[in-house]
């Protein structure tokens, strides 16, 4: 697949040896020649320097064949403005992504309808949740952390109770699989727990928390 990388910071950089370690063809865009300089040795895509509101750039970044665009530079006001511009202009574009820094950017950059990635979010919420419990594992996070995925053991105090037992009362959480001896399976409600089962979750911060209080109470 075509992808454009505009922004050759750390993040940029990163991504775009990711890229193309994994077999794609990457063109990275950056206002300063200097910035290519963080590109991994081995990376072999194409650098355009230049400002990407601009027609002419983007245009030799090859935005008519891109797949997607990964809009990364340091300032979210840019990536913002970057980011709608090329979803209005270039609707051959199937994916645009755009990073956010600053948390109280978050609801700039989400009144333009892009598709934003928040690591100053993402880490928070995921720093967190290891120093509450790590025993609740986040295997797989949606958004920005708002909703993730966790996987979580059966306790011997809910040995034989049923699976409505446990969830009851307890707000955003959704139930997505139980695993028992490596098997896994969607639960009913009245699935009977053992101590030992692996039960998979899609919850909030919050309602893992109201879970993780009512498995410790029993």
């Amino acid at each position: 697949m075509n992808f454009i990388v505009v922004g050759c910071g750390r993040v940029g950089a990163e991504l775009s040896f990711s890229l193309f370690k994994n077999g794609h063809q990457v063109v990275v865009v950056d206002v300063r020649q200097a910035a290519f300089n963080r590109l991994h040795p081995d990376f072999r895509g194409r650098t355009v320097e230049g400002e990407a509101l601009s027609a002419d750039v983007l245009e030799r970044a090859g935005i008519t064949k891109a797949d997607g665009i990964a809009v990364v530079t340091n300032s979210d006001t840019m990536n913002a403005v970057i980011g709608h511009t090329i979803r209005v202009h270039y609707s051959n574009v199937k994916q645009v992504i755009v990073r956010n820094y600053d948390p109280a950017m978050r609801l700039m950059l989400e009144s333009f309808g892009l598709q934003i990635v928040s690591s100053t979010a993402w880490g928070a919420e995921r720093v967190q949740e290891l120093l509450i419990d790590p025993s609740f594992r986040a295997v797989f996070s949606a958004g920005n952390g708002e909703v993730e995925l966790y996987e979580m053991y059966i306790s011997p105090k809910w040995d034989g109770k049923n699976l409505s037992a446990l969830l009851d009362g307890c707000k955003d959480i959704a139930c997505a699989a139980l695993t028992r001896a490596g098997r896994a399976e969607l639960p009913s409600p009245a699935s009977t727990l053992k101590s030992g089962d692996v039960l998979t979750v899609s919850a909030t911060l919050e309602g893992v928390k109201t879970l993780r209080t009512r498995i410790q109470e029993g």
